[in-house]
């Protein structure tokens, strides 16, 4: 018999892969917890239903949220992560040795626990002395921690659930206040098929907040539409202002200093939402 996992992506439309094994399905305090095995892109870790990250294309969504907002900062020392439980985008800051530390603060411990079990090349830098992991609520961290970080990446499920406070206004004033004086932060803004009317909420909400605001993409194949855009608010450095020659070639699959300014260039019906 044949199992396939299925994400309805929205009420009509979904994709669907097929399943080897199941690890992990349970429920935790915040959400439906599930790690599978598929058979076309490795394991595979679901929460509410929808796709988080998987062995074959996780490094397209870490590299992009790491990478670009580092190499806009001139010296990026202390990075915070919100949620981003299963490492990945903190294995991509720890490429940066500019970085002293690194703080990564997910409300779902399980998140964290069964990463590191089930998905060891994306968690498998949690236990580096650089990075502290705090089992938290993001929003109250960032509220406590005024004026300290270099640089803010929220990594979030899509808006629901305990995710929801982090596509709100306040929580992007919030950020500024927790960033330094020429901080910067950059948060996962879904995609423009499905939620181009988040995307143009977002972008309006943080441009009240910041004086530079920039929205980039990436292609994420199991991610809905597969077109997953990105916004980055900086309070003084503009990214695309960074000299593509001043950046190192690192160990990356997508990303590159070629890529740095390229990902600002927007489809225009993306570029119409965000006017």
């Amino acid at each position: 018999m044949e199992l396939w996992y299925t994400e309805k992506q929205t009420d009509s439309y979904g994709i669907t892969a097929k399943i080897k094994e199941t690890y992990v399905s349970e429920q935790t305090d915040f959400q439906k917890l599930d790690m599978i095995e598929t058979e076309e892109f490795g394991t595979m870790l679901v929460l509410d239903g929808m796709v988080m990250t998987t062995d074959k294309d996780e490094f397209v969504y870490h590299e992009m949220v790491a990478h670009p907002a580092l190499y806009t900062h001139p010296n990026p020392k202390h990075v915070l992560v919100v949620g981003g439980g299963d490492g990945g985008v903190i294995r991509e800051v720890l490429k940066h040795p500019s970085v002293e530390k690194a703080v990564l603060v997910e409300i779902d411990g399980k998140v964290i626990e069964y990463s590191k079990q089930y998905l060891p090349n994306i968690a498998g830098e949690l236990d580096n002395p650089r990075v502290e992991v705090i089992v938290n609520d993001g929003f109250m961290h960032i509220h406590d921690h005024k004026n300290t970080y270099d640089v803010i990446m929220v990594d979030s499920t899509e808006p629901v659930g305990p995710a929801v406070n982090l596509f709100t206004r306040g929580f992007y004033q919030g950020i500024y206040d927790a960033l330094k004086e020429d901080g910067i932060f950059v948060a996962q803004t879904d995609n423009p098929w499905f939620k181009s009317d988040l995307i143009s909420s977002v972008n309006r909400d943080v441009k009240e907040v910041f004086p530079i605001v920039r929205v980039y993409w990436a292609n994420v194949p199991t991610y809905p539409s597969g077109l997953w855009t990105f916004t980055l608010g900086s309070k003084k450095h503009d990214p695309l202002a960074v000299d593509e020659s001043s950046i190192p070639e690192i160990d990356t699959k997508y990303y590159s200093p070629r890529l740095h300014k390229a990902a600002f260039a927007l489809p225009k019906f993306v570029e119409d939402l965000v006017k």
